[in-house]
């Protein structure tokens, strides 16, 4: 995407943190922003505070673990600004500990808010991006946590990387459509990802204190998260990704040479198959390239 100007916006998780920050940055950008969450009086103060930066601002609610409520949010959002230009699926949520003891509806919980979210956002909204055919772009949050997995953050990691996957997919598949799709990998950002049982719904144990994993103790998690850094400069990022129609979106440099850690021992797997005693029994390997997908 090249033009913001006077295009829409609808976001996810949008009412604090990095969905704030790509509200600042794409309303800033010109476009008009839909602050979509499950907190509606943190996205009526959200869109209020835009509003008096000069940034056309709507509030919606929106629960990502359901797909009704993702497909009511999308018929707000078009009756507040009409047509849906850009679509950042980026509300999610923390659970980690080690093995053994996370329950099993905190496996649920996680798996519907970071991944479901994701695929509810994009089978919502990709077609009525298509609809009107000004192209468009969707941003995934992803992580960090969607290139290499610390121990203790198995569930978060697997949401992350499964983020990580559809968007490649996904990218390949819309291309054609002049419709972009990034994936956003950030670290530590000073968000309230560590205090995510705060809006937990009540089908999944309700509002409490949930390990995320990213820490110890509950002040060691809340110091890794709030020494992270800003969230408008996150949102500046994402607008950059978008702009440039990005695959990947880091904010982390720095974070590289883990994630290279992590694809040097992929590639050494790889030499050592080639010297496989069993595999030198193979004559046929299958096809070398993935099916692509029909028009």
């Amino acid at each position: 995407m090249k033009e913001f100007k006077g295009r829409t916006a609808f976001i996810t998780g949008g009412a604090s943190g990095i969905g704030l920050g790509m509200a600042r940055a794409l309303g800033r950008a010109g476009m008009n922003v839909v602050i979509a969450d499950i907190d509606q009086n943190a996205a009526k103060a959200a869109a209020e505070r835009l509003a008096s930066e000069q940034i056309k601002a709507s509030a919606v609610f929106v629960d990502v673990t359901e797909r009704a409520s993702v497909r009511s949010a999308a018929l707000d959002a078009v009756a507040a600004f009409g047509k849906i230009h850009v679509v950042c699926n980026n509300a999610g949520v923390a659970v980690g500990g080690p093995l053994g003891t996370i329950k099993e509806r905190d496996w649920d919980w996680i798996i519907d808010a970071n991944l479901k979210g994701v695929v509810y956002g994009t089978e919502v909204f990709a077609p009525l991006i298509r609809s009107h055919g000004e192209g468009g772009h969707f941003v995934n949050t992803a992580s960090m946590a969607g290139m290499v997995s610390p121990p203790g953050m198995e569930p978060y990691c697997a949401t992350k990387f499964a983020v990580v996957a559809m968007s490649e997919g996904w990218a390949a598949q819309m291309a054609p459509l002049d419709i972009g799709v990034s994936v956003l990998c950030p670290g530590f950002v000073r968000t309230r990802i560590h205090e995510s049982g705060r809006a937990r719904q009540d089908r999944y144990g309700g509002s409490g204190v949930v390990d995320p994993g990213v820490g110890a103790t509950p002040s060691e998690a809340a110091q890794n998260v709030l020494s992270g850094i800003d969230p408008d400069i996150v949102g500046q990022r994402v607008f950059e990704g978008i702009r440039d129609n990005d695959l990947y979106i880091f904010t982390h440099p720095h974070f590289k040479e883990f994630t290279q850690t992590r694809f040097n021992a992929i590639l050494a797997a790889f030499d050592k198959s080639a010297k496989s005693e069993a595999l030198k029994q193979v004559k046929d390997w299958g096809p070398m390239v993935p099916r692509t997908t029909p028009d």
